[in-house]
């Protein structure tokens, strides 16, 4: 196969791949339900043919692609629309453990073994499966966990800790580059950031690898290169 023809077809592949997963959305990143993992896996696939089977010409592909990408966004508005059809086209979340006990039930309808169940539960930092009250296996195939009472972590309305304002951290600088909207947005302009350089000896945007600002009482975290 010529080389440049190579090429053609991966860049038109790549460009295809990408506006279509772009007007499906981010589920078919974060491929939350096993029709999503299908339809990733069969998109590439198509693309796939397209390189490296030369009897596979790139314009069927695209329309291989677009016939796919129409199929999906009409399942994806039918499961939408219709909250009966859901069940079938995304699964459903279950109940692996229930009041402390574990439902092996579930677990051998979901093809999990306790093992599998174990790592689950480590990431969501549950290291004994004795800490969990309730689990319930998602349709992406994690796991959401209700710690059992003792085990759960107190809020600070628990502890009498007196209210404050959350702010949300702000990055001025990423990469050696000034992200002005940023600034303007928390009511700085550069005037006030080169001041904060300027206090900590640093002259320019570009030496600062990142500079984040979490509101009014925290001060400037800087990050140099």
């Amino acid at each position: 196969m010529d080389y440049l023809q190579l090429a053609v077809e991966l860049i038109i592949g790549f460009a295809a791949l990408f506006i279509m997963t772009k007007i499906l959305g981010k589920t078919q990143f974060a491929q939350i339900t096993p029709f999503d993992f299908i339809s990733a896996l069969i998109l590439g696939e198509m693309v796939g043919n397209a390189i490296f089977d030369e009897d596979v010409t790139i314009s069927k592909v695209l329309f291989a692609i677009l016939v796919w990408g129409i199929l999906i966004y009409s399942i994806e508005i039918l499961s939408q629309k219709a909250q009966s059809m859901r069940g079938f086209l995304e699964g459903k979340p279950n109940i692996i453990i229930d009041k402390g006990k574990i439902n092996y039930s579930a677990l051998k309808k979901n093809k999990l073994d306790l093992n599998q169940l174990q790592t689950l539960a480590r990431e969501k930092g549950c290291f004994s499966l004795h800490e969990i009250e309730y689990a319930i296996l998602e349709t992406d195939g994690s796991i959401s966990v209700l710690r059992k009472h003792e085990y759960e972590t107190p809020t600070k309305s628990e502890l009498n800790i007196p209210y404050q304002p959350v702010q949300l951290p702000i990055a001025f600088i990423l990469d050696g580059q000034l992200k002005e909207e940023n600034l303007k947005e928390a009511g700085f302009d550069k005037s006030w950031l080169k001041q904060q350089l300027s206090s900590r000896n640093i002259q320019n945007y570009s030496d600062v690898l990142y500079a984040e600002w979490r509101g009014d009482e925290e001060k400037l975290y800087i990050t140099q290169y």
